[in-house]
């Protein structure tokens, strides 16, 4: 009987159960005053799901990055980059497997220019990617003209370009789109990654104390380039999904998606400081964003308004951590 209170307890004091509560509550909100019910609409889920999930894929890499104590505030310039070779490789008639493979490598690679300018030259990651941001939109929007163009790969009429479509725009059963399941996946990859890995030790460790875990021995910068990688990557195979779907390249992808980020991440339980956090919490903490900024286009509330509500939200998230992580202390003593 002490067992099971003990573990009803902790899951109570859980700061993913409380990110639960905040969705399912935000969840009934939009439900039961959506006008005609046009929030459970399964035209409204799909879109949800797969607009939604695209912005999510990414605030679980940032979600990791702030583990280990840093921030990117570029993913949205990453994104747009990313997009636009995609673009250029589009018009050569390249394989768009091809093509993928090169976008998500970009993402990578200009994430490891993230980790390398940051950990090498000793300056504090919110500078470097606030400078990246602005480097990456600016030569993108210098080189497309700030243009909108057509980007139809389902206009090559190849079976690459429907496989290519299909895997990353297509839906399974007919309902759910590729992008959630790709966003279930890489949370479930970085959750195992992060939780049951020892290099998701050496992430919380960093994050923590990061003399202490050099004293450990752990490669702090190492691990810290790592995690830009990922978040590059994520921004890369983002990139692909979105032309897919949108079938045409835009120089404003992706802005504004670096607070919301971080705000998904804040809202999921992870410390602004580094060292705590867990996937499951980001996992809702970008789902719970989502919802919001979908929610409110279905009441027909005007947009400026969605702020409103990612600030409350974010201090009510903040708040409630820190009441846990004061209970879960004094459940220690």
């Amino acid at each position: 009987m002490e067992k099971k209170l003990t573990l009803g307890r902790r899951f109570l004091l859980s700061r993913a159960t409380s990110v639960l509560v905040v969705l399912v509550l935000i969840l009934l909100l939009f439900s039961l005053f959506s006008p005609e019910h046009r929030f459970v609409d399964p035209d409204n889920l799909k879109v949800l799901l797969s607009l939604g999930a695209e912005f999510s894929i990414i605030a679980l890499g940032v979600g990791m990055l702030m583990i280990c104590g840093e921030f990117d505030l570029s993913i949205g310039s990453i994104l747009v980059f990313c997009s636009f070779v995609f673009l250029k490789l589009f018009e050569l008639e390249v394989n768009p497997f091809i093509i993928a493979v090169v976008t998500v490598f970009v993402g990578g690679a200009l994430g490891l220019v993230n980790g390398l300018i940051t950990v090498r030259g000793q300056i504090p990651s919110f500078v470097t990617t606030l400078g990246t941001m602005m480097f990456w939109r600016g030569l993108t929007l210098l080189l497309s003209g700030g243009e909108q163009t057509a980007c139809d790969v389902s206009a090559l009429g190849t079976k690459a370009a429907s496989r290519f479509l299909a895997l990353f725009t297509g839906r399974a059963g007919g309902f759910l789109p590729a992008q959630f399941l790709w966003f279930t996946l890489f949370a479930i990859l970085l959750g195992i990654l992060l939780h049951y890995h020892r290099f998701g030790n050496w992430v919380y460790a960093t994050g923590d104390n990061r003399d202490a875990a050099r004293a450990m021995g752990i490669n702090t910068d190492w691990v810290k380039t790592a995690c830009f990688i990922i978040v590059g990557v994520l921004c890369g195979v983002v990139a692909c999904a979105q032309i897919g779907r949108l079938a045409c390249f835009t120089s404003r992808t992706g802005e504004g998606w670096e607070l919301k980020a971080v705000a998904a991440s804040v809202v999921g339980g992870t410390s602004l400081r580094g060292g705590i956090g867990s996937m499951m919490g980001i996992f809702l903490g970008a789902i719970v964003i989502s919802v919001i900024e979908n929610g409110l286009v279905v009441l027909r509330i005007p947009y400026f308004w969605t702020y409103v509500f990612f600030g409350l939200v974010v201090l009510f998230s903040v708040l409630s951590s820190m009441y846990i992580e004061k209970k879960q202390m004094e459940a220690h003593r």
